[in-house]
């Protein structure tokens, strides 16, 4: 039994795990989400790392280290998250046309003492300029209700994304780059 659970549905934070080399467990857990609307009170950053600690320790258990994470797109304040339909989500990339936004990832791991250990990381994305066509064209081929900003780097993204700056496995969902020091410094790699 792999000492890791991760508490994520994301297939994206599986492969970037495994490609890592880093054995776990999935646990799916139920929480319910803090957004811009439930907690208007939290910047992007806060939002990112609550709901990283809320599936974390929706997931602890004894004995067994727990990850959890959680990706916020923010423009000017602004919070991004999943979007509800295909027209939120073309007024999600809309809004993200021209413009350089942040993409932040909370991760928390919890250890089988309970100790926390939350932090983020952050990326600036910079998309080009977008038509309706494009955006339409991207949503056809894209499935991106899923996904944070209502978008992923992964899929496509050659057709939205001018450039990135900072780690690109954060954009996709887990920043591996400093993960993984981590879970090393815990016997967990």
């Amino acid at each position: 039994m792999p000492p890791l659970l991760l508490a994520s549905a994301s297939p994206r934070r599986r492969e970037l795990l495994a490609a890592a080399g880093i054995a776990f467990e999935v646990v799916s857990v139920s929480v319910t989400e803090l957004d811009a609307v439930t907690a208007p009170h939290l910047n992007a950053v806060q939002l990112a790392e609550a709901n990283a600690a809320l599936k974390a320790r929706a997931a602890a258990q004894v004995g067994r280290w727990v990850l959890g994470a959680d990706t916020v797109v923010a423009l000017n304040g602004r919070i991004f998250g999943k979007p509800v339909n295909l027209a939120k989500a073309h007024e999600f990339l809309r809004a993200l046309s021209g413009a350089t936004h942040e993409v932040i990832t909370g991760c928390a791991l919890i250890g089988p003492d309970g100790a926390e250990t939350v932090f983020h990381e952050t990326t600036r994305v910079t998309f080009r300029e977008l038509s309706d066509e494009t955006i339409d064209c991207y949503l056809a081929e894209v499935p991106v209700l899923d996904k944070a900003g209502a978008y992923g780097l992964q899929d496509r993204g050659e057709l939205i994304v001018e450039q990135g700056k900072g780690s690109r496995t954060n954009v996709i969902g887990l920043p591996v780059e400093r993960l993984v020091p981590l879970l090393h410094e815990h016997g967990l790699t």
